[in-house]
């Protein structure tokens, strides 16, 4: 037998009903609504270098393409390892994202122990760009205007001739490393938390020669400050036509360039990713944005994710055959 509920009491059941559909609304709200403020995009290199100025390149573009401020914060230290720990350990919601290299794929055979594991606890978005890695010497080291001469003159001033590096197991240290190895030489290795200063003191004098980015050197490459002896890339570079590579100066097996992409906090709801990777890609594929690429000496890459993964998981393979044979390792 079926009994009619009492008016008062229908009431006060639609009334919870509706306050509950109005209590989850915000949430619902808040889950469809991403990005609800603005996103902060973590350099782990001082400002002034190549992944300073990729970051905000992107960071530009980004921020108009999704309504919402993206700020670059620089985050330096231990070859870069600080920004990427600060980003591993931040909470997955999409607002807290690192501007990451190929020095990451290194670090993780260089450094005995990481406090995060790069491949575990970060997912890839996608890969901005590839800039070629260049020998440049101080213009006024005058015995050296091409790699074999860089070459003698090392051998008659073992450990006195210095390079800089953006940092302890940073593609640049290995790269000096494995010229190294492969010319007979010794070289003192003086690690820089970034291209920026780095460039100051190479500048300066203070360093004699570097192996980096082309992005913080070509302006003073193409003042005549500094001298391009050799790009490490398999390929000359576009802006650099006339500048062999090490291969073509006589040392084999150089193909060593620096990549550089966004990644986010593991955790980070696939959702997010995604739309991350389509507003980037659409970004990095425009050609505005290629303009500005070239500009610099970058080419732009606009991968999947997945791709992107890849490449991390290949990388980290071939670095950590290269760091066993050079016996590079950071305590």
């Amino acid at each position: 037998m079926n009994q009619r509920v009492p008016l008062n009491r229908r009431i006060l059941a639609s009334a919870a009903v509706a306050a509950l559909g109005l209590s989850l609304a915000p949430w619902a709200a808040a889950q469809e609504a991403w990005p609800a403020k603005p996103i902060s995009l973590i350099v782990p290199f001082p400002a002034g270098g190549t992944t300073d100025v990729l970051a905000r390149a992107l960071a530009d573009a980004l921020s108009k393409s999704l309504g919402q401020p993206v700020v670059v914060e620089s985050k330096p230290g231990a070859g870069a390892t600080l920004g990427a720990d600060y980003v591993a350990k931040a909470k997955p919601d999409g607002y807290t994202l690192l501007m990451g290299a190929v020095h990451h794929t290194i670090a993780t055979s260089v450094y005995k122990k990481l406090p995060y594991d790069f491949q575990k606890d970060l997912a890839p978005v996608t890969t901005v760009a590839m800039v070629p890695n260049v020998l440049v010497v101080n213009a006024a080291l005058t015995p050296a205007k091409t790699v074999g001469e860089l070459v003698a003159f090392a051998k008659t001033s073992p450990t006195t001739l210095a390079y800089g590096s953006n940092g302890n197991g940073t593609a640049q240290h290995l790269i000096g490393t494995q010229f190294q190895a492969s010319t007979g030489t010794t070289l003192l290795h003086v690690p820089y938390k970034g291209s920026g200063p780095l460039t100051t003191d190479l500048l300066g004098g203070q360093v004699a020669m570097s192996f980096d980015t082309i992005t913080p050197v070509l302006q003073h490459i193409k003042g005549g400050k500094l001298r391009a002896l050799a790009v490490t890339t398999a390929k000359r570079s576009a802006v650099l036509p006339e500048v062999p590579t090490l291969e073509q100066a006589g040392l084999k097996g150089f193909d060593i360039g620096t990549w550089f992409g966004v990644l986010a906090p593991a955790s980070t709801p696939k959702d997010i990713v995604a739309k991350l990777n389509r507003e980037m890609v659409k970004i990095i594929r425009s050609p505005d944005f290629g303009e500005r690429m070239k500009a610099i000496g970058a080419d732009p890459i606009g991968d999947s994710s997945a791709e992107m993964a890849t490449r991390i998981r290949e990388e980290t393979v071939k670095f950590a055959q290269l760091v066993k044979d050079g016996k590079v390792v950071v305590e």
